[in-house]
């Protein structure tokens, strides 16, 4: 079949055999990795080094080789900024101006640039709508406007967020790339804006201002660049909605009659005649974190590449709970993810070589934006050109088997084909994603790749378990998220039930043996926001 070709009708697509799972291998990694002796994880302290020598042994143990250049490790160059002495966003020019808003409560702010200073000056408010530029869906928020010197006001989520299907230029309720916060600073900034204001609305957002007050308000982290950022806006933050309400209203404009026209396709940019300044100091901190990286030769085509990841990052030392304890160990998040990947690779290793190359990345900084796979992407080891596709596992969490598995982000592309034929064959059904307004497929490592056009699995385990039915399935999730996500009581127990996560790694085996066995190259469907860039990626020279 010739590169690029688009895969056949579902059922011709093969499915790997089921392996055996080393379980106990599995609790073991776990069990230690999320041990108070590895202090929660936490990148970029005394504590990494530990924690790396531990996965190498193990990808070691497995049968994998050193994956970058006969060494096991990346380095990932990462940059904290912390922004201090905010001063309020001022708001001049207007009918009743000048306005002051106060950093935290109605404003917070930060920078992408690496810079001691950040001073947003005089600057004229645009509202740019969703702030999207879609040239596959003919969409251009920020059509006929030079932003040069303007800071963008944005709305949160996409134009169909309130549909209650998925039907709609944007797929209507379910969000998509459009729709995410960090999208839209992206685009802010290629389209050459001073700063990013995005409006926050608690329902199309899906979480509340203290969401986002304390998600933006202490140290943020990012991959370091040449130019320290230089190519980004100056000043990317959010607004309180009756904040970007009053600013319109002392621009003569309404917000809601603006939104209502933002949702419309031709909508064109609104300068708002007044002018915005505000700015912080920044605390700048360097440092090096990294990405393990094993492989397992391909017996054929071993220069195409498919890819299994996993984040080895938690959160380190935390807020301490009621007794005193203030280690995060993170078991399930995403100690599992890991132990998974060993376990794939061993049993790789044991059914023997695959037509192409498996690559098996344990990536840090997840929990800080994604930034060790973001890293990787940007600065492939392996070529993205040359890269199939991909699984990731994060999360993986203790219980009964389940009836049936979603594909996270919906049917996006080719992979769909491969998931449905393999659920077929393990007697599963598949479920529809559970809030699918949320963004999900675009909140974790796979994302770092998908966004440069390599599709990349993100399955679920649904609610609907085969002991207990959804009653159970839900009451163990909400129980983990209420009580144990992103703190010190996730920890491991002998009492775990391994039964659902033997589940996840079979499927995860099973889908990422399937792509290295196959010579098709899938492709993201006609359409979907990553089409354009895989196509291209397919067409240079020697690609795909």
């Amino acid at each position: 079949m010739p590169k690029g070709t688009a895969l056949p009708p579902p059922e011709e697509n093969a499915v790997a055999t089921t392996p055996d799972i080393p379980v106990d291998t599995m609790k073991s990694m776990v069990k230690t990795l999320s041990s108070d002796e590895f202090e929660g994880r936490a990148p970029s302290t005394a504590t990494e080094p530990k924690v790396l020598d531990y996965i190498v042994s193990q990808f070691e143990a497995a049968g994998l080789r050193p994956g970058n250049d006969g060494k096991w490790l990346q380095a990932v160059p990462t940059v904290e900024i912390t922004a201090n002495n905010a001063s309020p966003l001022t708001v001049t020019g207007g009918k009743g101006t000048p306005l002051s808003y106060e950093f935290g409560t109605d404003y917070v702010a930060t920078s992408y640039r690496a810079v001691p200073k950040t001073a947003v000056r005089d600057s004229e408010l645009v509202f740019v709508g969703y702030g999207i530029n879609a040239p596959e869906l003919g969409w251009n928020d920020y059509a006929g406007i030079d932003m040069k010197g303007k800071t963008a006001v944005i709305l949160v989520n996409d134009p169909d967020y309130a549909g209650e299907t998925e039907q709609g230029l944007f797929k209507g309720r379910r969000m998509t790339y459009y729709g995410r916060w960090t999208y839209k600073f992206e685009e802010a900034a290629r389209q050459g804006a001073t700063a990013a204001l995005i409006v926050h609305d608690t329902f199309p957002a899906a979480y509340g201002w203290s969401v986002v007050n304390s998600s933006w308000t202490g140290a943020q982290y990012y991959v370091q660049t040449p130019n320290d950022g230089a190519d980004q806006t100056a000043a990317n933050g959010w607004v309180q909605k009756p904040v970007a309400e009053a600013i319109l209203k002392a621009a003569g404009q309404d917000l809601a009659a603006l939104s209502a026209a933002a949702k419309q396709k031709g909508f064109k940019p609104v300068p708002l005649g007044v002018k915005a300044s505000f700015g912080f100091d920044n605390a700048i901190r360097k440092s090096v974190s990294h990405n393990v990286v094993g492989i397992l030769p391909g017996a054929t085509r071993p220069g195409e590449y498919v890819l299994h990841t996993a984040h080895w990052d938690h959160l380190g030392r935390c807020t301490p709970d009621a007794t005193g304890d203030d280690i995060c160990n993170g078991a399930v998040d995403n100690a599992t993810g890991i132990a998974a990947l060993a376990a794939i690779a061993k049993a790789n290793v044991e059914a023997g070589p695959t037509a192409r190359s498996q690559v098996f990345l344990a990536v840090t900084l997840e929990e800080s934006g994604l930034l060790g796979s973001e890293f990787y992407a940007a600065s492939p080891i392996y070529p993205l050109d040359h890269t199939v596709g991909g699984v990731n596992m994060d999360a993986l969490l203790p219980g009964g088997r389940a009836r049936s598995y979603s594909m996270t982000g919906g049917d996006k592309s080719e992979l769909t084909a491969i998931f449905r034929d393999t659920l077929a064959a393990e007697g599963l059904g598949e479920a529809p994603e559970e809030h699918p307004e949320r963004g999900y497929y675009y909140r974790s490592d796979h994302f770092s790749f998908a966004k440069r056009g390599v599709p990349m699995f993100d399955v679920a385990r649904s609610t609907d378990l085969v002991e207990g039915g959804k009653e159970a399935g839900e009451a163990a999730s909400q129980a983990y998220t209420d009580k144990r996500y992103h703190a010190p009581s996730d920890e491991y127990s002998d009492t775990w039930n391994w039964e659902g996560i033997v589940e996840d790694v079979e499927l995860y085996y099973t889908l990422g043996r399937a792509l290295a066995e196959s010579d098709r190259w899938p492709n993201w469907h006609a359409g979907d926001e990553f089409r354009a860039i895989r196509d291209r990626s397919c067409a240079a020279e020697g690609g795909c």
